[in-house]
């Protein structure tokens, strides 16, 4: 027993708080996991900011082929004879 009691003043910390410190750690370790690769993480979230960009520059895009077309059509439209 002496011999235990030795060996713990020696690493200067006890069995239990090595354990609970270990247990600690492994458990921030998994948090920060699932933070940087979890279903809300910041990857996910870098992905739909990317996503979100490329759809609006995309928005843009089909709002100016819709304009083109419906002067296209009015156009069009104009030259029919009226009935």
């Amino acid at each position: 027993m002496t011999d235990m009691k030795e060996k713990e003043s020696i690493a200067g910390f006890s069995l239990k708080t090595f354990l609970v410190t270990a247990i600690g750690i492994l458990l921030f370790g998994i948090y920060v996991g699932v933070l940087m690769y979890g279903e809300n993480s910041l990857t996910v979230l870098n992905q739909l900011k990317e996503k979100k960009l490329s759809l609006s520059l995309e928005d843009k895009a089909l709002k100016i082929e819709n304009q083109k077309l419906q002067k296209e059509y009015f156009e069009l439209k104009q030259l029919e004879p009226k009935e």
